[in-house]
C-alpha cells in the first residue's frame, strides 16, 4: 500500500490509501471510514505444538476494539522469549502460538477512542498488548507491573504477521531518528536493560557491571556507557572481549577466571545479570560494593544459591525486573536517539521464520535477529 519514499508521511499515507478506492477525490476526513470498513484477515506464522515448525496460518481478529490499534508490521525483532513460549519452556502457552513482540510498523487502523494515535503513524509494540487500565500499577505509570497485563504472544497473536492489534496505550509513537530497522529489539531488549538505570537512579558516577555480552548484554554496555557509567564486561568468551570494548565497555573480566573475579572485590554498585544459566552468584557478590546490587533481567529458571550473610554484612540486595511501562519506553527511545544507540543486527525475510529461529536455537547470533519485509 505504501509509496517508496514516503516513511513517515502521512500524506504518502493518505495518497496510497486514495489508490485503493474508486472515489479519487477522498479527502483526510473519510480516511478513517474506509480503512474501518471492515477487517480483514491477518497472515501469520504460527507454532501448533511446543517446539513445532512456524507454519502459515490466518485468523479473522473480528471487529477493533475502540482502544484499540492495528499496526502493518514491517520489522520483527526474534527473541528468546519468543522461543520459550513457541517451545512451551514457561508452561504458559496457548496454540497455535504466533509470536513476535519487538514490532515496528505503521499503524493501519484506530479505534473510535484512541486519541494519542494516528494513522500512518510509525511505531512499536513490545511485550505487553494491553493493561487492565484501573488497577494501582496502572494508575501510577507502572503499567508494565499490572497483574492483568496481556503478554503480547501469550493469549494473543504477535508479531510474525502482516498485522498485529494492540490496546492504544501498549503502542509507542516511534520518534523521528530512530532506524527503524533497528528499533524493534529496543521494545524488549532494549528496555529490559534500560529499565533498571531508570528505576534504581542509577547515577553516571556509578561503577556498574553486565554479566553475559549478548542480545541483552551489548545493548547494556550502550545504554551504561552512555549514561556516564564506568562499565565493566563480564564473559566467558575470549573472542567477545574486543566487541565488548568496542560496544561501551571500559574494562572486561573473564567470568572464568577465579583471580580476575577476586581482584574486583568490592568493586561495583550494580550487576546486571543478562544470562538464562546458574553461575557462581557468591564470586559475583564479593565484587559488590556496600549497598550494590544484583539485578536480574535474564530469564532464569533455576533456584538461586545465595547467602544471606554474603549480602547482609554488606548491606547488598538482589533483585529482578521485567520490561518498562510505556512511558519509560518512551524515555528509553529517546535516550537511544540521543546517543545513537541499536542494536547489532542480523536480518531475514518473514518467510525465513523458522530459519531464524534455528539460527537463535543455535546461540550464536551477533546480537539480535530482525525480521523484514
Amino acid at each position: 500500500m505504501f509509496i517508496n519514499g514516503c516513511d513517515t508521511d502521512f500524506d504518502c499515507y493518505l495518497g496510497a490509501l486514495k489508490h485503493t478506492v474508486p472515489n479519487k477525490n477522498v479527502q483526510n476526513e473519510d480516511v478513517q471510514t474506509i480503512i474501518n470498513s471492515g477487517a480483514t484477515m491477518i497472515k501469520a506464522y504460527a507454532a501448533h505444538e511446543p517446539e513445532g515448525e512456524l507454519t502459515p496460518f490466518e485468523y479473522d481478529p473480528g471487529e477493533l476494539k475502540p482502544d484499540e490499534v492495528e499496526i502493518d508490521v514491517m520489522y520483527c525483532g526474534v527473541c528468546h522469549s519468543d522461543l520459550s513460549v513457541i517451545d512451551n519452556e514457561w508452561g504458559i502457552s496457548k496454540y497455535p502460538v504466533v509470536g513476535g513482540h519487538e514490532v515496528v510498523g505503521r499503524i493501519r487502523q484506530v479505534g473510535s477512542a484512541v486519541k494519542g494515535l494516528k494513522v500512518g503513524q510509525v511505531a512499536g509494540l513490545g511485550w505487553h498488548a494491553s493493561y487492565c487500565e484501573h488497577c494501582r500499577q496502572c494508575d501510577t505509570g507502572d503499567h508494565n507491573l499490572c497483574a492483568k497485563a496481556r503478554p503480547t504472544i501469550v493469549g494473543h497473536h504477535g508479531g510474525f504477521a502482516d498485522k498485529v492489534r494492540a490496546q492504544e496505550s501498549a503502542v509507542v509513537a516511534i520518534p523521528d531518528g530512530i532506524d527503524l530497522a533497528t528499533a524493534g529489539p529496543l521494545f524488549c531488549g532494549g528496555i529490559t536493560v534500560y529499565n533498571p538505570l531508570s528505576e534504581f537512579d542509577i547515577k553516571p558516577t556509578d561503577k556498574v557491571a553486565v554479566i553475559g555480552i549478548g542480545g541483552l548484554g551489548h545493548l547494556a554496555l550502550q545504554f551504561l556507557n552512555a549514561w556516564g557509567c564506568n562499565v565493566t564486561a563480564f564473559t566467558s568468551s575470549e573472542s567477545k572481549q574486543e566487541e565488548a570494548l568496542s560496544l561501551g565497555a571500559h574494562n572486561v573480566i573473564n567470568s572464568r577466571d577465579k583471580d580476575q573475579i577476586k581482584q574486583a572485590s568490592g568493586e561495583f554498585d550494580l550487576i546486571i545479570s543478562t544470562v538464562a544459566v546458574s553461575l557462581d552468584w557468591e564470586a559475583y557478590i564479593s565484587t559488590l560494593a556496600p549497598r550494590g546490587r544484583l539485578h536480574f533481567v535474564g530469564a532464569l529458571t533455576q533456584p538461586l544459591k545465595i547467602s544471606v550473610f554474603s549480602l547482609m554484612s554488606q548491606q547488598r540486595s538482589v533483585s529482578s525486573s521485567p520490561v518498562g511501562s510505556p512511558a519509560t519506553i518512551k524515555k528509553m527511545l529517546e535516550f537511544a536517539r540521543l546517543h545513537d544507540i541499536k542494536p547489532v543486527i542480523e536480518t531475514y525475510s518473514f518467510d525465513q521464520i523458522n530459519q531464524a529461529l534455528e539460527r537463535l536455537r543455535t546461540g550464536d547470533v551477533k546480537y539480535r535477529i530482525v525480521l523484514k519485509r
